[in-house]
């Protein structure tokens, strides 16, 4: 067992194989451990998120050392049935690289049960174990789109792909099952435990494969409503994340200035943690239908209220605003910062999806983005809250021609790069690239990170923050909507105190990393028990 520094909060556990990882993951959830926030299982790491000042990294690194291996607990027994078209693009690969034709696929994949080890990459996306037991290598280009519902190989694993996304498994069919699906009680349709069995279903049908209604984000109940004339680039609902849904493939989510949300609500008297709109690169105009107060917080951004009489005035950030019926409200270009946050008195009346109004760009979880048209609902509130007068930035906003500096802990996988890519992280200059989003913000340095360990890393949790290196060697700082599991070395994390500063850094500025605390793997100090202290002479 090994425990490697994932940030100031994150710990990367690393087993020998799956069957120790799950039975340690069995441990944790039998007894869990105070402080413990999230557990990402993945082919041979746990990756643990946990709050410092309720439990210390050497108490949880000690108990954890501690836990029993050799048992694993009884999961959820549930077997579900998959019907596959088996007429992927590559099973004839599959088929040759195996040393047995296409039909020999098809019979070992459908013979015995699978086991949904874990769940990562994607919500509903199950990592299935056993059954055939191919190894079968990942394509060595990954396409860029692969469909909703194909069945692909890749190492020892099976698996469904919920949505269409990038990848790199082999694709051998396609299955008409809808593996997340909000309108579920459960929307996943696999589990941590469950039994797989795929069924053979034939050639595909002439019309192809049955399309599935999107959600909606639902109508207005109340009179008073926001008009949306323009969203911008992009305007979605941003709350502070779901937590616990890993065990779906759900990542927490949620706004990536997290410190703006909650002062922008402390404005307008909400509860610090309720939703607000995320706006990037300003652009957003609506008309107010009724009364109500918002305020705007996060990047420098002018606003323009034209009322309905004609009146123009322009408020600040981090102030009350109140709106009467008919005014109308734009917000322009930030001259510093990149996103900004607009709270509403009283919150915002749309349905949650899975306990949170965060929108997963990612996942595609969550409410919506906003477009033109849109009619976004006011809950009211029969009690008055009292608001504060006296927020501000936290920090110093960015712009495109700063160098930002952010201080990073070294780790898990520093080990797997030469000590000149360790130094070059924090000695070179990275811009950020037109290609970031909430998912990462990527990164361009003169001379790419090189790796000194080139073999192929089990898929393992990422954390929020995480630097990760793909094969190109220019980095990818992971955001609030970066996959649960991830298939690249991560170098190291921008630290906790710095994960807002890093969700408004605009495009083109520069990033400096400052490492914290070096790279070294952590030891367990676990003392010995009264009775094997006595047989030591």
């Amino acid at each position: 067992m090994r425990f490697l520094p994932a940030n100031l909060d994150t710990l990367l556990v690393e087993l020998q194989d799956l069957d120790e990882t799950l039975a340690l993951f069995a441990a944790l959830q039998a007894e869990p451990i105070a402080g413990v926030e999230e557990i990402v299982p993945a082919a041979r790491t746990l990756l643990i998120q946990y709050r410092p000042c309720a439990i210390e990294r050497q108490a949880l690194i000690d108990d954890i050392a501690r836990r029993d291996l050799s048992q694993r607990s009884a999961r959820e027994s549930r077997r579900v049935e998959i019907p596959v078209h088996y007429n992927g693009e590559d099973l004839d690969e599959v088929a040759s690289l195996l040393g047995i034709s296409r039909e020999e696929v098809v019979r070992r994949h459908t013979s015995t049960d699978y086991e949904v080890a874990f769940c990562g990459f994607a919500p509903g996306f199950g990592y299935l174990t056993g059954g055939a037991n191919f190894q079968v290598p990942r394509r060595q280009t990954p396409r860029t789109r692969i469909p909703a519902g194909a069945v692909a190989l890749a190492g020892n694993f099976s698996g469904i792909y919920p949505k269409a996304s990038p990848g790199g498994w082999q694709i051998i069919g396609v299955t008409p099952l809808q593996m997340w699906d909000l309108g579920r009680d459960e929307p996943a349709l696999l589990r941590p435990g469950y039994k797989v069995r795929f069924q053979d279903a034939g050639p595909l049908p002439a019309g192809g494969l049955p399309t599935h209604e999107q959600p909606t984000n639902g109508g207005i109940r109340t009179d008073a409503y926001l008009e949306i004339l323009s969203p911008g680039l992009q305007t979605v609902l941003q709350d502070l994340g779901r937590a616990g849904h890993t065990d779906q493939g759900v990542s927490m989510s949620g706004a990536l200035d997290r410190g703006a949300l909650r002062a922008a609500n402390r404005v307008v008297g909400n509860d610090s943690a309720c939703a607000c709109l995320e706006v990037v690169l300003g652009g957003l105009s609506f008309v107010c239908h009724g009364r109500t107060i918002i305020a705007v917080s996060g990047a420098q951004t002018p606003i323009t209220v034209i009322t309905a009489s004609g009146l123009q005035w322009q408020p600040g950030n981090y102030q009350p605003i109140e709106l009467d019926d008919g005014d109308r409200v734009s917000l322009g270009a930030p001259q510093a910062g990149l996103r900004s946050y607009l709270a509403i008195r009283g919150g915002f009346q749309v349905t949650p999806v899975l306990g949170s109004l965060s929108y997963d760009s990612l996942a595609q979880v969550g409410p919506t983005p906003l477009k033109a048209g849109d009619r976004l609902g006011v809950e009211t509130i029969n009690v008055g809250s009292s608001v504060s007068m006296s927020e501000g930035p936290a920090f110093e906003l960015p712009t495109a021609k700063d160098v930002i500096t952010l201080d990073v802990v070294m780790g898990p996988r520093s080990d797997w790069f030469t000590q000149a890519a360790i130094e070059r992280l924090s000695n070179q200059l990275w811009r950020v690239t037109p290609q970031s989003n909430r998912v990462g913000i990527r990164l361009e340095g003169e001379v790419p990170l090189e790796r000194c360990n080139h073999d192929e890393l089990p898929s393992e949790g990422t954390s929020l923050g995480a630097i990760q290196v793909p094969a190109n060697g220019q980095p990818v700082l992971f955001l609030a909507d970066h996959p649960l599991t991830g298939g690249y070395p991560v170098i190291a994390a921008v630290a906790p105190h710095h994960l807002d500063l890093a969700g408004q850094i605009p495009i083109n500025a520069q990033i400096r990393f400052n490492p914290i605390e070096a790279f070294a793997e952590l030891q367990a100090d676990v003392l010995l028990s009264t009775a094997d202290a006595k047989e030591i002479p």
